[in-house]
């Protein structure tokens, strides 16, 4: 299975997540990035015409056979149901119709989630929010794997079978850290997404359907596009939690890759967060960074240095009020 990771553990800090403080030290001197703050009036059509793309894929996918459907989920059709997915998480910070219209929103993203084939969009935002609050937070912050995790996928082979398997550990994780109650738009969300899956079976067949959720899956793993998933928070340099990516890739990621930028100022959308780099560089400017998600999946599953448990953790302590 190749080589062993050298960590035995994760890396326990005690000091507090680094975004708020650098936040507020951040608006002592730039007050103008509050300008920034709010939705962008462009998002909702951008996630339009993704979903549309889909639709008018359907009746093309039908007449593919199966080794050519499998191409272009992973390298179309998942694409986009993966930018589908970080539209999902800008919706989940109201960026799509602002903080004033909540309902407008969680609407939005039932809309954002057709395509993907899987009620997503109401549970991930119940658990991401946390993980902004709580960052590294042992209880809390689901993003973290689990001590099994990085346990049983320590080496080499280990860590791709991983990342292969991400899909899973990313949707099941918080069931098993952090079960919740399930919240009443989630019904709705899952009646929705049977609803339409039942339409595209009845209307297509079952390969176009498959052609969707297969796109999700693929996507979510070794996948350029998957790499945001590591980069984000996989401590690549001691000390550091959360890296920038600043690549061509963005383009089609809502600019998830601007990920310090992001947690440091989550009310402002994506689209506006190179102009957050761009105002406090210097806070930006120094700090490890990205410039290729697919040399972070390889760094990740051939470097014994990283691995599940190159993540910064913190002991937990309640919830804050």
């Amino acid at each position: 299975m190749g080589a062993k990771v050298s960590r035995t553990d994760f890396e326990w800090v005690h000091t507090e997540e680094p975004h708020a403080t650098r936040r507020k030290i951040i608006l002592e001197k730039y007050p103008e990035i509050k300008k920034l703050y709010g939705y962008d009036p462009m998002f909702k059509w951008v996630v339009t015409g993704m979903v549309l793309t889909q639709f008018a894929m359907m009746p093309i996918v039908q007449h593919m056979n199966w080794p050519m459907l499998l191409i272009v989920a992973y390298c179309f059709g998942g694409v986009i149901n993966h930018s589908l997915m970080l539209a999902i998480h800008e919706i989940a910070h109201n960026l799509a119709f602002g903080h004033n219209r909540p309902l407008h929103n969680r609407l939005f993203g039932f809309f954002a989630n057709l395509p993907i084939g899987i009620p997503i969009s109401i549970s991930f935002r119940k658990y991401h929010l946390e993980h902004h609050k709580y960052q590294g937070d042992e209880v809390i912050d689901v993003d973290l794997p689990t001590l099994v995790e990085a346990k049983l996928f320590c080496t080499t082979g280990g860590k791709l079978l991983w990342i292969i398997l991400q899909p899973f550990f990313y949707s099941i994780r918080p069931l098993v850290v952090r079960p919740k109650p399930p919240h009443p738009l989630e019904l709705v969300n899952l009646i929705i997404q049977l609803f339409f899956d039942a339409i595209v079976v009845t209307i297509f067949g079952w390969k176009v359907l498959g052609y969707l959720i297969i796109g999700s899956l693929i996507s979510m793993g070794v996948h350029p596009v998957a790499g945001h998933f590591i980069s984000e928070h996989y401590m690549f340099r001691k000390g550091f939690e959360t890296y920038s990516y600043y690549g061509p890739l963005n383009w089609i990621t809502f600019n998830v890759g601007y990920h310090n930028e992001h947690h440091d100022f989550p009310a402002v959308p994506g689209s506006r967060l190179p102009e957050v780099k761009r105002i406090a560089s210097e806070f930006y400017d120094d700090l490890p960074q990205h410039h290729s998600w697919s040399s972070v999946i390889y760094d990740f599953v051939m470097d014994p240095d990283i691995g599940p448990y190159a993540r910064i953790k913190r002991k937990h302590y309640g919830l804050k009020s």
